[in-house]
């Protein structure tokens, strides 16, 4: 057998990367699914201000539609009584008006990136339910009325479901009740009445938790309250092999509650999970256990790259398939080195489960989507 030299198999490298380079610039996920669904990206506010120019150019090229990763988020927007900071929601709103995307306000009420002093009156102590409906009414009115009319569509209530489908046990929960969600719809409806309005959640694939999703659907419809659309977050790894199924079936199952489905998280995770808390350090364990958990450094190997591309190819082959119930496909990060799983669950990481790479070159998996998106047959384009 004729073995390749060294130079040569570095010159074969850089001409596929190349050519995946020009690729990437003539060909772009917004067109390739026109017609199909939006495909967008959560964007940064390094990206969305333009500091990371080269992020946002990618954006422009590839999407039509975007998500904050963290600006609209409680603690950002209104980090403490009375005083609001929308310097970031401004910049990000600039930056989808200026480029035409359909853009996405996440999140309104959350239990995780939220203040304490939220669920706390002046003397440290849980507030009342009045007073908690009281604050959660201005939150929203306030920060959906700021963006009225520009902002198409609200993450409402994000992961308010146990993985069994029972409500959450969160403080707002604890201190409104389950009917806080049925509040929170009401409250976004009032501010925007044009607004789209979602329930987000991760892990509504699994069926316990899909069913919980389901009949939080029906249970807001019986109360006449608005849900447009159950954004599924499918936060994936390439080592569960039923998830394309799985996928398959909750977003028939979702979708026939009578709303649309969007994928709102994208991404798909190639390291080993561990069983540490987002706290810890790779390197805790010591130089063997990061070498264990943390073994993609200098690259991913092309094994892997394979696997991670057809796992892609399976995910946008069940979103085509359904693409009469699915507005909206949204990756969480703009390239690998932006994504919040290089810290999940362990901090210092190096994944790599997007389809850019840290430099912003495609990746096999983005040739892999872009040849199941050329065999789409379009049927709509609902937000153009």
């Amino acid at each position: 057998m004729h073995r390749v030299g060294r130079d040569t198999r570095w010159a074969l490298v850089m001409t596929a990367v190349l050519s995946a380079s020009a690729a990437a610039q003539s060909e772009s996920l917004k067109d390739v699914f026109k017609g199909s669904f939006l495909v967008g990206a959560a964007m940064n506010a390094r990206q969305f201000s333009e500091v990371d120019a080269k992020g946002a150019a990618l954006v422009r090229a590839q999407y039509n539609t975007i998500s904050p990763e963290n600006s609209l988020k409680w603690e950002v927007v209104h980090p403490q009584p009375g005083r609001f900071d929308f310097t970031e929601g401004d910049q990000y709103v600039a930056f989808g008006e200026k480029n035409k995307m359909f853009m996405v306000g996440h999140t309104l009420v959350w239990h995780s990136q939220t203040p304490r002093w939220v669920f706390q009156d002046s003397a440290g102590q849980p507030l009342t339910r009045d007073a908690l409906l009281a604050r959660m009414k201005d939150h929203i009115y306030t920060v959906v009325g700021r963006y009225k009319g520009k902002i198409k569509g609200w993450d409402v209530v994000n992961e308010a479901l146990n993985e069994d489908g029972t409500m959450r046990k969160s403080p707002w929960f604890n201190i409104i009740g389950d009917d806080y969600i049925i509040q929170a719809f009401r409250f976004a409806h009032d501010a925007d009445p044009s607004a789209e309005l979602y329930y987000n959640d991760y892990n509504l694939e699994v069926p316990a938790k899909r069913d919980g999703a389901i009949a939080l659907v029906k249970r807001l419809k019986a109360a006449g309250v608005p849900i447009h659309t159950v954004g599924s977050q499918a936060h994936d790894r390439v080592d569960l092999p039923r998830s394309p199924i799985l996928h398959d079936s909750s977003i028939a199952l979702i979708s026939a509650a009578g709303v649309k489905v969007a994928i709102t998280e994208l991404d798909v995770d190639v390291l080993p999970r561990g069983n540490r808390g987002n706290t810890a350090d790779v390197g805790a364990g010591g130089q063997q256990a990061a070498a264990n958990m943390n073994p993609f450094v200098a690259g991913l190997p092309d094994s892997v790259q394979k696997k991670l591309a057809q796992r892609y190819a399976d995910l946008f082959a069940v979103f085509l398939k359904h693409r009469d119930v699915i507005d909206r496909i949204t990756f969480w990060g703009v390239n690998d080195g932006d994504s919040w799983l290089n810290n999940f669950p362990m901090r210092g990481r190096t994944n790599h489960a997007l389809l850019f790479d840290r430099q912003g070159l495609p990746k096999p998996a983005f040739g892999a989507v872009i040849r199941v998106g050329r065999q789409a047959v379009p049927v709509s384009d609902d937000h153009e």
